[in-house]
C-alpha cells in the first residue's frame, strides 16, 4: 500500500512541476510576443513618421515646381490634389485587391508561424516529460 501511495505522491509531484513549468512557459511566451509586437510597432511607427514628412516636403516641392512651370501655383497645387484623389478613388475601387487579401495573408501567416512555435514548444515539454518519466522509472 505504501507503495502505491508514493507512486500517487509522486506523480502528483510530477504533474503539479509540469503545470508550473507550463505556466511559466506560456507567460514568457505572451511576454516574448508583447515585446514583438511594441517593437515592431515602434519602428513601423517612426518608419510612417519619417516617411511622412518626406512625402509632405516632396508634395509641396512639386506642387511648386509644376505651378512655377504653368505659371501658377495655385494650379499647381491643384494638379497634385488631382493626382492623389486619383489614387484615392483607385485604392478604393480595389481595395479588396490591393489591401484586405494582403493583409489578411500577412496575419494568417504570423498567426500560423506563432502556432507552429506553440507547437514545437509543447513537443520539447512533452519529450522532456517522457524522459523525466523514463529516468524516475530506473
Amino acid at each position: 500500500m505504501d507503495v502505491m501511495v508514493d507512486h500517487v505522491s509522486n506523480l502528483y509531484e510530477k504533474a503539479k512541476e509540469y503545470v508550473e513549468a507550463s505556466i511559466e512557459i506560456y507567460k514568457l511566451q505572451a511576454i516574448n510576443t508583447s515585446a514583438d509586437v511594441v517593437s515592431t510597432l515602434a519602428h513601423k511607427a517612426i518608419l510612417i513618421l519619417i516617411i511622412s514628412t518626406f512625402i509632405i516636403f516632396f508634395n509641396v516641392a512639386m506642387a511648386l515646381l509644376i505651378g512655377d512651370m504653368l505659371s501658377s501655383y495655385f494650379k499647381g497645387f491643384l494638379v497634385v490634389s488631382l493626382f492623389y484623389l486619383i489614387a484615392a478613388l483607385v485604392v478604393h475601387f480595389f481595395n479588396v485587391t490591393l489591401i484586405k487579401k494582403p493583409v489578411s495573408n500577412i496575419i494568417i501567416s504570423k498567426m500560423m508561424d506563432s502556432k507552429t512555435k506553440q507547437q514545437k514548444i509543447a513537443e520539447v515539454i512533452d519529450n522532456a516529460q517522457k524522459e523525466n518519466d523514463e529516468y524516475g522509472n530506473r
